[in-house]
């Protein structure tokens, strides 16, 4: 039913905006970038995308990803007729394209995150989904809609990077299935795979290399942490560009790792949190924090500086 709704309102809107979260990741963006091609492929109609922060270098081999706007460079008093966010948790995650998303005569919310807290008129949730791209196939499938090598690229990414190469528990028979499908569509998994995975800057390399080198261990070696300061970043020429990902999972990787999370300084009363789980669920620790995400794959933004970070999430992990 929802899909049909979504259909209905595409046809039936004259501007449409695509939404991604703040930080943007391989899911969000392949999404973004999938919905978009789809809407132009099925629909011959234009729309608007908008990034609310840096783009990674990584993914700027997305098809139609040089159509989207930066936020700064948006009209924020534009009131669109359909506004659709994609792979965004909560509303905030907008950052300030949530006025644009407010003013909207139609939202829809399509996301996988359990902690998804059904903020838009119209939600497809599917926390059951390794990624939102995933949930955006089986909506294209049901809907009949023409798949594009573009827009299979983006849906490929979006499931490539969210499973993180199809090596995380959220990976499952359908996964792989719709996985296999996109294949035919003309998706080349090896040179996808080299351009998310094996494209990364020296400095990037070697920052997380001294970030490794310098992680704590605690509770006979069952939690792995490490703190990212700002001058850490400087110190490796940083660029924009997200340093720390994959790193919480290189902590994860040791064999006596159960919880790894990594402490970025954001300022001096603010650290963003990336945990990761074998079997505990952090999603519940980061909702503590105001954050969310999976029961293995969770963040938060808390209000301390990274020292004071830490022992909170110690504190809670401990509980």
């Amino acid at each position: 039913m929802s899909e049909k709704q979504l259909d209905i309102s595409i046809k039936n809107s004259k501007n449409i905006l695509l939404i991604s979260h703040i930080n943007p990741d391989g899911d969000t963006l392949g999404s973004m970038c999938g919905m978009y091609n789809l809407i132009k492929d099925n629909y011959k109609k234009k729309c608007d995308m908008v990034i609310v922060s840096k783009l990674p270098s990584v993914y700027e081999f997305l098809p139609k990803i040089e159509n989207a706007k930066f936020i700064e460079n948006v009209d924020l008093s534009r009131e669109y007729d359909l506004v659709i966010n994609l792979d965004v948790a909560s509303i905030d995650r907008c950052a300030d394209a949530k006025i644009l998303f407010d003013k909207a005569k139609t939202t829809f919310n399509i996301d996988h995150h359990e902690t998804n807290n059904l903020y838009a008129v119209i939600n497809i949730i599917d926390p059951s989904a390794s990624a939102t791209g995933e949930v955006l196939y089986e909506i294209a499938k049901k809907l009949n809609w023409k798949i594009s090598k573009d827009s299979a690229i983006c849906l490929y990414t979006a499931i490539l990077t969210d499973t993180g190469g199809f090596r995380f528990s959220n990976t499952s028979k359908k996964t792989m299935l719709y996985a296999g499908e996109l294949l035919e569509y003309g998706v080349e998994p090896s040179d996808i795979f080299q351009k998310c995975y094996e494209s990364k800057s020296k400095d990037m390399v070697l920052f997380q290399s001294y970030c490794v080198s310098k992680a704590k261990f605690t509770d006979d070696d069952k939690i792995a942490y490490t703190i990212v300061y700002k001058k850490d970043l400087e110190k490796f020429n940083y660029n924009g560009d997200d340093f720390t990902d994959g790193l919480t999972e290189k902590l994860r990787a040791i064999k006596t790792t159960q919880v790894a999370f990594v402490v970025k300084e954001l300022n001096s009363t603010a650290s963003k949190v990336s945990m990761r789980s074998r079997e505990k669920d952090i999603a519940k620790i980061c909702s503590a924090f105001g954050g969310g995400g999976h029961k293995l794959a969770a963040g938060a933004v808390i209000k301390a500086n990274v020292e004071t970070a830490v022992t909170m999430l110690l504190e809670e992990l401990r509980k």
